[in-house]
């Protein structure tokens, strides 16, 4: 399967680091295919070490304004004229989503998988990778919009939010095929 994670490029500190690894870990023993921006630097080349080191591919999408810090030796390397086509790069190439810890470029790629999941234009399942809570006032966030009525399909129909990466990865190998 190929998996697309959505993650920070930022040099990050062992809380993040560490389970981001372990979760590269487990792509790449499980033969999977890590599909993410292509950079390699900070915690993107984290998680591409551990995939490749574990044995699976690496395909990359860059953008050409970050082209420099593209990862030398992945096994595909695309890059897109403009974050736009970074995204729809990344979605076409995946059977999969993971959203790591990150920035505003991934709460962006993050909310537009998400919408396109609402409005039923691509059935691929999303995970949310909590790392250390990370993300646990999103979590709450979305569960206010639905609760008042800002969601029309269910929280659980968009995305699963998993507290580790076992817990994430079983997810998507259980619900991927499900397209």
């Amino acid at each position: 399967m190929n998996i697309c994670v959505f993650l920070s490029a930022a040099d990050l500190d062992e809380r993040y680091t560490g389970p981001a690894r372990e979760f590269a870990e487990l792509l790449g023993k499980g033969g999977h295919a890590l599909v993410w921006g292509g950079s390699d630097v900070g915690l993107m080349k984290v998680v591409a070490d551990g995939v490749q080191e574990a044995g699976g591919r690496l395909i990359g999408v860059s953008v050409d304004f970050l082209a420099h810090k593209a990862r030398p030796g992945a096994d595909e390397m695309v890059i897109t004229k403009d974050l736009a086509e970074r995204k729809a790069q990344l979605l076409a190439k995946s059977d999969a989503i993971v959203i790591m810890v990150g920035g505003t470029g991934t709460l962006d790629e993050a909310t537009d998988i998400l919408e396109l999941k609402k409005h039923g234009q691509t059935t691929k399942p999303v995970v949310l990778l909590n790392t250390a809570g990370f993300y646990d006032g999103l979590k709450e966030q979305f569960r206010r919009m639905e609760a008042e009525g800002f969601l029309p399909v269910p929280l659980t129909d968009l995305v699963f939010f998993a507290e580790d990466g076992v817990s994430a990865l079983a997810y998507l190998e259980e619900n991927a095929g499900v397209q």
